[in-house]
């Protein structure tokens, strides 16, 4: 794997660890300190960017190149994750069904729960077949803030 770089952005939801090669972006954490030792470049700098805008409100797209990690499976539900439009939400059966792997309901939840790059790669617009929020690696105080933010959610869940 080539030199990952690291950037940091203080957002609404936490500090958010941004790192990244010389062309793409592979992880975004929710971290509480920052490292030691910090060297962004302009890859990881246009995604510190981007994040800044769709916390403002003037993003609903994220652009930066991407190079996750994972299974060929997970790729694929991860890419089908960036296609859920701002301000809309999808299950865990309707990303198994897009992808062509109807039964595939709990595979497509563990690879949502493995996404490297939340908040990019929208894996908090995933919900309960019910309608109800489920778990978020992040928190789910952090899910339903992000709903809130592209107004799928009202102030009050249940």
């Amino acid at each position: 794997m080539d030199a990952v770089f690291w950037g940091y952005y203080e957002s609404p939801v936490g500090l958010l660890e941004i790192g990244g090669t010389e062309t793409a972006i592979v992880a975004v954490n929710f971290v509480e300190q920052r490292r030691a030792d910090v060297a962004a470049n302009v890859t990881v700098e246009t995604a510190v960017a981007q994040l800044a805008e769709y916390f403002s409100g003037t993003r609903t797209m994220f652009d930066v190149p991407l190079a996750p990690e994972g299974t060929d499976f997970q790729k694929m539900v991860w890419q089908e994750l960036r296609n859920i439009p701002y301000g809309q939400t999808a299950s865990y059966g309707d990303i198994a069904n897009s992808i062509g792997k109807p039964k595939a309901s709990r595979a497509v939840g563990a690879a949502n729960g493995k996404n490297p790059i939340p908040i990019i790669v929208p894996c908090h617009r995933i919900i309960g077949s019910n309608g109800k929020l489920t778990g978020y690696g992040g928190g789910l105080w952090r899910k339903e803030w992000l709903l809130k933010h592209e107004g799928i959610l009202e102030s009050e869940v249940h």
